[in-house]
Order: structure tokens, then C-alpha cells, then sequence
């Protein structure tokens, strides 16, 4: 007769409290650094990670009157920045999201010749750091008359945002079952139709979380817009932080928290409103 073990409350208690604990100790830095970041931007100086001085909004006088700011004196004001940094980060996502949706739905379904060649091609090109193309990058933008142009940087940061695009849309598009492509198929619709009427809908939750993981990509990007577009008109809010940080031997931390937290407040609000799209995407599949 077989012997039935009670479980222990205590121990299954602890069993269950055991992962909250471990996430809270996991991001509790992460929050105090930010609270100290959003703390320290009303003060007018920081001493090691000391606020001093009395409560002030000095700091935030970019905003409304960068004239009356030292280091922002000789630079574009933040909302051109700021909206230059927006169409970069939108763009790029865009675009990407449109040629590697169509491009994965092909290395995915479609059985052509040299398609695994074509896979290892973008695999590999997935593998070149930036840094290493920027040379002959420079001398194609020269060429094609897109130096220190917005849409030529937009156009670099697609090319590298593809590889991996390419490869997480085949992810998603493997994991449909054939018979639904089939069916429309059969009833007459095109590659192009079923795969806008029927495949695009069935993999929404990885286009958005595909589409957020893009756009902070291209928000964060600085390495791209400071080398190919060297004109204040043109520049992003991150070569706007690398400019107060290289203003000379001593930083002003109270304007650069309070440049900071401006800069990471879109990104922090973006995951916090797709938390729950970014949590379907896993290993090139949908949860759910």
C-alpha cells in the first residue's frame, strides 16, 4: 500500500517566497541607482555620491532656457535633439520590422536554392562588430551623397538591425503550423496576401516585442550618429550626454543626472507600458 507524504507548509511556504526574494535582491540595486539618479538632479552639485547644497531645479533649465546653461551654450537645443533621436530610433525600427518580416517569412517557407547559404550570409554578418565597417561605411555615405544626413545613418543602423531581425521573424514564423498557410493558399490568396492576411496577425506578439527591442536599440545608438553626422543639426540626445561628459577635466553630475534621467525616461516608460509583449518573445517563439 503505497504511503502518501503531506507537504510541509513551512517548507513549501519558503519554496514559494524563495524567487521574489531572489528578484528583489536582483533589482534593488537597479532601483536605488535610479532613485539617487532622480534625487541628485535637484541638487546643484554631487560630491562622490553625495548631494550637496539645497533643492533646486537649475538642473533642468536645459529644457526651458538652454541659453542660461553653460555647457548647452554651443549646442542644438534638446527638443531638436530629441525629436531627431525619435525619428532615428522609429525609423530604423520600422523599416526593420518590414524587411525582416517579409525576409524570415521567405527563409522560412520558401524552399529556394542557396537558402542556407543565404541564412549563414546574415548569420555571419550578425557577427561583425560596427566599429570594425565604420571606414568603408564613411566612404560609401560620401559617395552616395548621405554624410551627415539623418536618413543615412537611419539607413547604417537598418543594415546592422536586419541580421538579427531576420533571424527572430524566422523564429516566430517556424512555429506556425503549415496548414493554415495551406489553406489560404489553396483558396486562391498569393504569397504576398497570406503573408500579410494571415501569417503577419498570427506573429503580432513578436512584431512588437521585436519592433520595442529595435526602438531601444536605435534610442541607446550613439557610436552611429556621432561619427556620420558630425553637425550639431543633426546629432541625437546621445552624443548631446557624451558632450556635457567631454566638456572638459570637471563634469557637472547635477546637469548630466538631470540630462540622464531625460534621456532614459522614454525607454523606462516604453517597457514599462510592453512589459507584457516583451515577455511572449522567447527563443524566436510565441508564449501563449
Amino acid at each position: 500500500m503505497a504511503t502518501v507524504v503531506a507537504p510541509v507548509p513551512g517548507r513549501s511556504r519558503w519554496l514559494v517566497l524563495m524567487p521574489y526574494v531572489v528578484l528583489a535582491l536582483a533589482t534593488l540595486p537597479i532601483l536605488v541607482l535610479y532613485v539617487w539618479l532622480f534625487y541628485s538632479s535637484f541638487f546643484p552639485r554631487v560630491e562622490g555620491f553625495r548631494p550637496i547644497g539645497d533643492l533646486t531645479f537649475d538642473n533642468w533649465r536645459f529644457l526651458w532656457d538652454p541659453a542660461s546653461v553653460p555647457q548647452m551654450r554651443n549646442r542644438p537645443p534638446v527638443i531638436p535633439l530629441t525629436v531627431n533621436t525619435l525619428l532615428f530610433a522609429t525609423l530604423t525600427s520600422l523599416i526593420s520590422l518590414l524587411v525582416s518580416s517579409m525576409a524570415g517569412y521567405a527563409f522560412s517557407r520558401l524552399r529556394f536554392k542557396g537558402r542556407r547559404v543565404f541564412l549563414g550570409g546574415v548569420l555571419l554578418l550578425h557577427s561583425f562588430p560596427s566599429v570594425t565597417l565604420l571606414i568603408a561605411l564613411f566612404v560609401v555615405l560620401r559617395t552616395l551623397g548621405l554624410y551627415d544626413k539623418l536618413v543615412g545613418v537611419i539607413l547604417v543602423q537598418t543594415a546592422f538591425a536586419l541580421p538579427f531581425g531576420i533571424w527572430i521573424m524566422k523564429g516566430f514564423f517556424d512555429n506556425i503550423p503549415w496548414d493554415l498557410e495551406m489553406s489560404a493558399l489553396v483558396d486562391g490568396a498569393g504569397r504576398l496576401r497570406t503573408w500579410w492576411r494571415i501569417m503577419l496577425p498570427l506573429v503580432k506578439p513578436g512584431l512588437l516585442a521585436l519592433g520595442i527591442l529595435l526602438f531601444v536599440e536605435g534610442w541607446n545608438q550613439f557610436l552611429l550618429p556621432f561619427v556620420f553626422m558630425p553637425s550639431g543639426s543633426q546629432q541625437t540626445l546621445s552624443t548631446l550626454v557624451r558632450g556635457i561628459l567631454g566638456e572638459g577635466r570637471f563634469v557637472d553630475y547635477g546637469l548630466l543626472t538631470a540630462v540622464g534621467l531625460y534621456y532614459i525616461a522614454p525607454v523606462l516608460v516604453l517597457f514599462v507600458l510592453a512589459q507584457d509583449q516583451l515577455m511572449r518573445i522567447y527563443a524566436g517563439g510565441v508564449k501563449g
